[in-house]
This record gives C-alpha cells, sequence and structure tokens, in this order.
C-alpha cells in the first residue's frame, strides 16, 4: 500500500518579493473597483480558473498580475488575513 497518501504535503513558499505581491493586488483591486467590479469575486474567479479575462486590462491590471503565480497570490491574501485576524 502507498503510505505517500497518509503523509500530509509541505508547501513552502517564498517570503522574496511580499511587499510587491501587495503592490500588485491593490493595484487589481483598485482597477477593479475603479471599473465597477466586485474586486473579490473577480480575484477569486481568476485564483480558481487561472483565467485572466477575470481582470479588467484597466490600468494594466490584467497584465500586472500575471507577473506573480496564483499561488504566490493565494498565499499573501491567506497570511495577510490570518495576521489581521490574530492581532485583533
Amino acid at each position: 500500500m502507498n503510505n505517500y497518501l497518509n503523509e500530509t504535503m509541505k508547501f513552502e513558499a517564498s517570503k522574496d518579493g511580499d511587499s510587491e505581491v501587495k503592490k500588485i493586488i491593490t493595484t487589481v483591486y483598485n482597477a477593479l473597483k475603479e471599473k465597477g467590479y466586485d474586486p473579490i469575486n473577480q480575484i477569486i474567479g481568476y485564483i480558481l480558473s487561472g483565467d485572466p479575462t477575470y481582470i479588467t486590462s484597466y490600468n494594466d491590471a490584467r497584465s500586472i498580475i500575471r507577473k506573480i503565480e496564483r499561488d504566490e497570490l493565494l498565499e499573501e491574501i491567506l497570511s495577510s488575513y490570518l495576521e489581521k485576524e490574530n492581532n485583533a
């Protein structure tokens, strides 16, 4: 029987460029909001599907968000949320 199925995989993301990721998220969020979209829903759509058309091309947001991997994006969002919750 395969024992690897019972073991937890470990994911270690790079901490390099955290401020760049935050800047990208903020830029994309603001562009989506300015164009009248719900930024949260659009960013979630992008993270889940990988389809860049969830992100507006306004203010170059679509090409900006593609500079980072979706796992980096998700890591930053989750880390930020958990830091905020733990400091509350």
